[in-house]
């Protein structure tokens, strides 16, 4: 339910609260004082289209904020919990604003949202009815849905939905086999090959590492035998640096003999000794293993070159290649049992197109059955509200077979759309092709009036809807918007006196001059005033003893019997 629209700098709108309630809120007020705008800037914070040509002229920005309740709503809790947006107390904050440079910001709960965001969110708060552009009831696939909630089978066409979604991916798979089936073979083929190629090879982890150090030292022999003999006679027993320290321990021991400070220095030098003297001893071993192999390089050369080979064809390294072992057989598994599985798919997609159709055949029978009792209700109702020549149909036909096949799609076998015949020896017409804004209001109040348990949007907003009626046909207007009222939040613009005397609450728009400025008020109107407003618009004299009271018949005759 909307409870409040805050609007600033919005066409001659300078700044404005205004708060609904809910049951039937009516707003009125003389021609051109900014009903329109009002509703104008309702659409803009439920996500319509604008332009910079809404801020009012000498200001910079127009924003409008509206404060909604979904307690009770859980089409939009659940959008707002697919998009992570928290609330408290089951209300919600929307704010939208508009600069002159062009640039806007949306906001959820201050959370940044889209345009389409805010418009898809809003589908489950408000519907607007009497604004052709973008009217929800001019597309055909909501007049399906509009039948399916009457029929009671919204879960039986999610449902179906669900298999027809499977159908489709099954006869994708099938197709991709199908034409997938020439190269199947030389796939096959191919991928045998790497395997085997691969499992020959008998590839080991760090091989190649270790192979890479061996074929450096057998390729630098000579080069590294120099060195390490080099090493071995500069650390030598008769003139190298063992001999040497060998000397140097005798002399020290002397020294220590003398002055005992000398002990730690001794153990010191003893060690780097024993230390040297191994590495004489480890140098000796080396080099008396460091042998030249010229066959050993040549086979180690031939397994680097068969390895790079492979890195080449199937992976940046060696773990690359057997990744790619592992993947390619699995492939090869599944190529190979390919016949096997075709079989299978084929099973899976004939169970699912009789399950399918079957369903679809159920959906119909319900549309059908469901489509004929909103027809009567619907035409029993519009000729009611100054259509009494008005004819109404829902025309449902198969979609047509394609090469004499049944088709199907998304929601069913069926192409279901509302027709309106709004005067006496008109054809029926598709509903998007009613020229009339007032008749297509009446046209929607009528449905919803027949579609008073429908779980529809909470607010309702009609614009438009007392175009060209009067007398009787304005009282069954007004208890038709009562009647809807009794069940959500209905909005609704009104010239007509008998419909105002229904409002739960009275809102009057007027305009005002304010300095050198035009300006835009609303107020709610009770008691007295409310009677005065209600006969300006049965005479247009609110001053008149007889208008007077008249309206204040009307309000307390209508007023006291909403929805009856």
């Amino acid at each position: 339910m909307l409870e409040e629209l805050s609007i600033r700098d919005f066409a001659i709108i300078d700044r404005l609260s205004v708060r609904f309630e809910r049951g039937l809120n009516l707003l009125t007020g003389e021609t051109g004082a900014g009903k329109s705008i009002l509703i104008g800037a309702m659409g803009f914070i439920l996500g319509a289209k604008a332009d910079t040509g809404i801020i009012r002229a000498g200001t910079d920005e127009t924003l409008v904020t509206g404060v909604v309740t979904v307690d009770d709503n859980d089409d939009a809790k659940t959008w707002l919990a697919g998009h992570g947006i928290e609330f408290e107390d089951g209300t919600v904050i929307v704010r939208r604003g508009l600069k002159r440079n062009g640039r806007g910001a949306m906001y959820i709960q201050n959370m940044p949202v889209t345009r389409q965001d805010l418009e898809d969110f809003s589908t489950s708060l408000v519907e607007v009815h009497g604004q052709r552009e973008g009217h929800a009831l001019l597309k055909k696939d909501r007049h399906r849905a509009l039948v399916d909630r009457f029929a009671g089978i919204d879960g039986d066409v999610s449902a179906y939905g669900d298999r027809y979604s499977e159908l489709g991916a099954g006869r994708k798979a099938l197709e991709t086999m199908a034409s997938s089936e020439v190269g199947r073979a030389r796939e096959i083929e191919l991928l045998r090959f790497a395997v085997e190629e691969i499992d020959a090879a008998a590839l080991r982890t760090g091989e190649e590492d270790d192979l890479a150090d061996e074929e450096r030292r057998l390729s630098q022999h000579e080069k590294l035998f120099a060195a390490v003999a080099q090493s071995r006679e500069l650390l030598g027993d008769t003139d190298g640096a063992i001999a040497r320290l060998r000397k140097a321990r005798v002399q020290l021991e002397s020294a220590g003999a003398i002055d005992q400070n000398l002990a730690d220095t001794a153990r010191r030098l003893d060690d780097a000794y024993y230390e040297i003297e191994d590495l004489g001893e480890s140098l000796t071993t080396y080099a008396d293993h460091l042998l030249f192999d010229p066959g050993r390089l040549e086979e180690i050369e031939s397994r680097l070159a068969a390895l790079q080979k492979l890195k080449r064809k199937y992976g940046q390294d060696i773990a690359g290649v057997i990744s790619f072992r592992t993947e390619a057989a699995e492939k090869l598994a599944s190529l190979e049992n390919w016949e096997e599985d075709r079989a299978g798919l084929e099973k899976q997609v004939a169970e699912l197109e009789a399950d399918v159709f079957a369903r679809a055949e159920k959906l119909t029978a319900a549309r059908v059955a469901a489509g004929r009792k909103l027809e009567e209700s619907v035409r029993a109702i519009i000729s009611t509200l100054g259509m009494p020549n008005a004819r109404f149909a829902i025309r449902i036909q198969r979609i047509p077979p394609s090469d004499g096949k049944i088709v199907v799609g998304p929601t069913g076998a069926d192409d279901l759309e509302f027709y309106v015949s709004a005067n006496k020896g008109e054809p029926l017409r598709p509903l998007a092709e009613v020229a009339s804004g007032g008749e297509l209001s009446r046209v929607m109040l009528a449905l919803k009036t027949a579609l008073a348990e429908d779980a529809g949007a909470p607010t309702m907003v009609f614009d438009e809807i007392d175009t060209g009626i009067g007398g009787e046909v304005a009282l069954g207007v007004g208890l038709h918007l009562a009647s809807l009222a009794a069940a959500r939040q209905v909005l609704c613009i009104t010239h007509l006196a008998s419909i105002a005397a229904r409002a739960d609450n009275h809102l009057m728009v007027e305009k005002r001059v304010e300095g050198e400025r035009t300006v835009t008020k609303v107020s709610r109107l009770a008691g007295d005033d409310r009677v005065r407003e209600i006969a300006r618009m049965l005479s247009g004299d609110p001053t008149s003893r007889a208008s007077l009271d008249h309206a204040a018949d009307l309000v307390a005759k209508l007023g006291s019997s909403r929805g009856t």
